[in-house]
């Protein structure tokens, strides 16, 4: 404890990315190379981190370090709503210019001493509620900062980083609820889900080839995915692909149809077809809805400057 708070005093976080994001089923998974600070505004979900099961609900905070594979998805009817920001523990200069915060096939990235100061604590701190309106605020005037970028913004979002990480580090002796166990056959699972991601644009991936790759029969890894994740690899692999195209239309550099070729679906076809049932939109409508909430959710962070 006495190491991390000689190291936390040092702190000069970089903030890289701040996002809100919304959904009904799966949420995410993958493996970044700086630290994820995860607010669960909305609903319930299943975090696996680094292989242990946590469960976590409205007025959680994940931080999550660097280079922990994580897997989560929602638990609850409501929709899961999470506020997000990607951050560096201390400003590099090699660091501050790269976009990006998933790890990607053929990166090799080291992660810094440095950075490793909070990964032995508890990833999981429950807010006080008196605490959560004020952590909402922050997190909303964060985002705008980093949307805006105005004249120093980056040294704002300095502090604004600090004053949530220091939410968190407060609330952590009510954190030990909902704390599970290492998931099974995790390492297999994880090499799976590593392999999907650097694959998932080739049409032909299979579950045979997966399974190969993993070092394991196709009906061991089918079961340890159904038992653990909660969903079939085929579902697994379609996921992957929808959430790649959500951020590729949102980005509307592409077609739709250039989007679904190069996500891995074979035609325009069951791309439209399993995009609407998944999404329950279609991916016309999606790029609308997205755009329009973005408008919506501006309006509601300027009120809460206001207020």
């Amino acid at each position: 404890m006495e190491r991390i708070i000689n190291g936390i005093e040092r702190l000069s976080p970089f903030v890289r990315s701040v996002k809100i994001m919304e959904s009904q089923y799966l949420v995410g998974e993958w493996l970044d190379f700086d630290h994820v600070y995860t607010y669960i505004e909305q609903g319930e979900a299943e975090i696996i981190l680094d292989g242990i099961h946590y469960e976590v609900k409205a007025g959680d905070v994940i931080l999550i370090p660097p280079m922990k594979l994580h897997f989560i998805r929602a638990t609850s009817n409501e929709p899961l709503i999470q506020y997000i920001f990607h951050f560096d523990l201390f400003h590099w200069d090699d660091q501050s210019t790269w976009v990006e915060t998933g790890v990607n096939q053929g990166q090799q990235i080291e992660i810094k001493p440095e950075e490793e100061i909070l990964s032995e604590v508890n990833p999981i701190s429950r807010i006080h509620h008196a605490l959560r309106l004020e952590l909402h605020r922050r997190f909303h005037i964060l985002r705008q900062e980093f949307t805006g970028q105005r004249p120093y913004s980056h040294i704002f979002m300095k502090s604004l980083a600090l004053e949530l990480l220091i939410y968190f580090l407060r609330n952590q002796r009510e954190s030990s609820e909902g704390i599970g166990t290492k998931a099974k056959g995790w390492a297999s699972i994880e090499k799976s889900i590593v392999y999907i991601q650097q694959q998932f644009r080739d049409p032909q991936l299979k579950l045979e080839r997966i399974s190969e790759y993993a070092g394991l029969s196709t009906n061991h890894l089918s079961s340890l995915f159904k038992e653990q994740l909660g969903i079939t690899i085929h579902k697994y692999v379609t996921h992957v692909r929808i959430e790649e195209a959500k951020r590729k239309l949102i980005e509307n550099r592409s077609s739709i149809t250039e989007i679904s070729e190069e996500v891995g679906f074979t035609s325009i076809h069951s791309f439209s077809r399993t995009f609407k049932t998944i999404v329950g939109l279609t991916a016309s409508q999606y790029i609308e809805s997205y755009s329009y909430l973005a408008v919506d959710r501006h309006t509601q962070t300027a009120k809460l400057e206001e207020s």
